[in-house]
């Protein structure tokens, strides 16, 4: 075995080791290592029923990447705890539906891994991030007091609020990371453009899941906006039109990072580019499944410069 592969298996071995015990670590990046870089990938499987199948093997899965078939190096679907940042629109118009949100959070936390850290962000014209990190399985009294904390009015800084969540759920102490977003999906008061958090959101290793909270008359609402954040990261936007609805979203995507896979391989060119992701999974005993992941990334680039 040469000396390549087996840095490789070492990088694999200390990711698996990560996710397993949720080991503190300053970034979780796209890459791991300066010679031996890994893209991870977030999956979510379902099946026509939109129930998660988490039992599947490595071997029923193939990576593409540029149309080019991929080596799996890392596989696990282990139940492995997530840095999460709960994004919250503390807007004037948003007032009537604070309380439904918060709920709805308490229900996230309720249904995540115990293990998993929290961090509270709200927004109107500012962004308002938490005092600290909050463990999910934590006297919920404590989220909740967060929660409350931030009072709604001002206008919308939707795209700033994402640009903070991403850079402060990516320091967190956990190797997944997550961002759940809840807003009409406007902005009316952000210096960060969409195109700077697509772009910005591209080049991270962090799912987004946006849920869409706005009426018929909204004037400022943008589902568009949500599919687009969502979508970019492999992750899923939600329009519920009810409270019960809002709940179940919540408790949806908590079931999706409990019973998720994370796969990894070693890029084939290091050319600073974007490279498209495809994830199939051969399992026709199962039925039709369903495959969601990010639907790519940016290539570390090999630095020409000589020493």
């Amino acid at each position: 075995m040469n000396a390549m592969r087996i840095l490789h298996l070492a990088c694999c071995m200390a990711i698996l080791c990560s996710f397993a015990t949720g080991a503190a670590q300053d970034q979780s990046p796209a890459f791991v290592s300066s010679s031996s870089e890994l893209v991870v990938l977030p999956v979510a499987v379902t099946d026509k029923r939109g129930g998660f199948v988490a039992d599947l093997s490595g071997d029923r899965f193939t990576v593409f990447d540029n149309g080019r078939r991929q080596e799996i190096s890392l596989f696990t679907n282990e139940d492995a705890p997530v840095s999460v940042a709960l994004v919250m629109d503390h807007s004037g118009s948003m007032s009537p539906k604070i309380s439904e949100m918060i709920v709805a959070m308490l229900a996230f936390a309720r249904s995540s891994n115990p293990d998993d850290e929290l961090f509270a962000i709200a927004f109107n014209d500012t962004v308002m991030p938490g005092a600290r990190p909050i463990a999910a399985g934590a006297d919920p009294a404590a989220l909740e007091a967060e929660l409350r904390s931030f009072k709604p009015q001002g206008r919308t800084a939707l795209y700033d609020a994402l640009t903070a969540a991403l850079t402060q759920v990516e320091g967190g102490s956990r190797a997944r990371k997550a961002v759940i977003a809840l807003s009409d999906g406007g902005d009316n008061a952000s210096r960060a453009t969409l195109d700077d958090v697509l772009a910005r959101a591209r080049r991270s290793n962090v799912t987004v899941f946006t849920i869409g909270l706005f009426d018929d008359d909204d004037i400022d609402r943008n589902p568009g906006v949500l599919k687009s954040l969502a979508q970019s990261t492999g992750g899923a936007r939600f329009l519920p039109r009810s409270p019960s609805q809002l709940l179940h979203a919540c408790e949806q995507i908590a079931r999706e990072l409990r019973s998720g896979y994370t796969i990894g391989y070693v890029p084939p060119d290091r050319d600073g580019v974007y490279h498209r992701v495809r994830v199939d999974v051969a399992a026709a005993d199962r039925g039709k499944l369903i495959v969601r992941t990010r639907p790519g990334y940016f290539a570390a680039a090999i630095s020409t410069r000589q020493p």
